[in-house]
């Protein structure tokens, strides 16, 4: 079994210490090198060979983004995660770090009253992301759970019934994947969409917008309360769950502070079980590329209930982690590229809309 070899690139010489004591507690990783700025980091990534970038976005002379465009025309495939702030700027850096081919991202510690507390922050945030990006590396148990599935479409017939909801849950490469079939779909969608995305507290609200500007559809942060109608695209906030409740003029927004799933709050799980508790069969399920097993277990429940789930390939997939768990435990009836679920969904809606004339 391989080691990860990890490059630290932070213009702050406590973040650099911080994030080099927290990944090399982790007995599969060595930092082997450090960097204070952008070009001190692209001349050590031809020294050090490293198999995983951590960088900082914010940096004097060349700051991440122009580091990540250089780095990308050398190393395409390099994994990438960049540290950012927990604000409204650092987050709309990130979003143009992960549209220039940053895989992941973590966010730096905020209001913690130790070094010690501050470590634990980025080592439960960014150890799982580094093992899961670089699981190829560390080969044999430890990288099957997050690459190595083995696909059984479920052999339960599709609904023969109408399609009243689209959920979809996403984590690492999910903005990127979202940015991808949402505007695929059409303004006119018969169906309201929630989706639950793993990203914190002022990260949803700039990325609902974002894709609000690049899409048909309607898309805003979820709020308590909003009322979910055809056409409109409701992301959970970052640190609640987004649950369904049926009211006597419709369906409308609960947000929950219950403890996280999965480690995940939001989690696709949690959203999952309420569309089918509110829509029973009526519900088309997506899981795209993830890290970890949210969603499988909700997965399931739609399937018995007689939903459809649909998840993205490995090879589309940043990440074959969630997906393939519901790929793996048979919760899937097709596993489909990135480029091809658009067209299922709407050929999804198109023969529940049959089904309901032949009626």
């Amino acid at each position: 079994m391989g080691r990860i070899n990890v490059l630290v690139v932070d213009d702050s010489v406590v973040i650099r210490r911080l994030v080099t004591t927290a990944l090399e507690a982790d007995p599969d990783i060595t930092v082997v090198g450090t960097a204070a700025s952008g070009r001190i980091a692209l001349q050590k990534l031809l020294q050090v060979a490293p198999d995983c970038v951590t960088l900082d976005i914010e940096m004097p002379d060349l700051d991440g983004l122009g580091t990540l465009r250089e780095l990308r025309k050398t190393h395409p495939r390099l994994p990438v995660v960049m540290f950012s702030t927990l604000t409204e700027r650092g987050a709309s850096a990130t979003f143009d770090a992960l549209s220039l081919g940053a895989n992941d991202y973590v966010t730096k510690p905020s209001n913690v009253g130790s070094v010690p507390e501050a470590i634990e922050s980025v080592r439960t945030q960014l150890i799982p992301k580094i093992r899961g990006l670089c699981a190829a590396k560390l080969g044999g148990p430890a990288a099957a759970p997050v690459v190595q599935r083995t696909v059984k479409v479920s052999t339960s017939l599709p609904p023969t019934s109408r399609l009243d909801l689209l959920a979809i849950g996403a984590s690492t490469g999910g903005p990127d994947a979202l940015t991808t079939l949402l505007p695929e779909l059409p303004g006119t969608l018969p169906v309201p969409v929630v989706i639950t995305q793993h990203m914190p507290p002022v990260f949803t609200r700039l990325f609902a917008q974002r894709l609000d500007s690049k899409c048909a559809l309607s898309v805003k942060e979820a709020e308590h309360g909003d009322l979910l109608t055809p056409g409109r695209v409701l992301i959970a906030p970052g640190d609640s769950h987004l649950t369904l409740e049926r009211r006597g003029d419709g369906v409308r927004v609960r947000l929950s502070s219950a403890p996280p799933e999965n480690f995940c709050r939001p989690a696709v799980d949690v959203m999952f079980r309420s569309a089918s508790a509110t829509y029973g069969a009526h519900v088309l399920g997506v899981v795209l590329t993830g890290m970890g097993q949210d969603g499988a277990r909700g997965a399931e429940v739609l399937r018995d209930a007689g939903a459809e789930v649909v998840v993205q390939d490995q090879a589309s997939s940043v990440v074959w982690g969630m997906p393939g768990a519901v790929a793996g435990g048979g919760y899937a009836h097709r596993v489909l590229p990135l480029t091809a679920i658009a067209r299922d969904v709407l050929s999804a809606l198109a023969r529940g809309r049959a089904v309901g004339a032949a009626r």
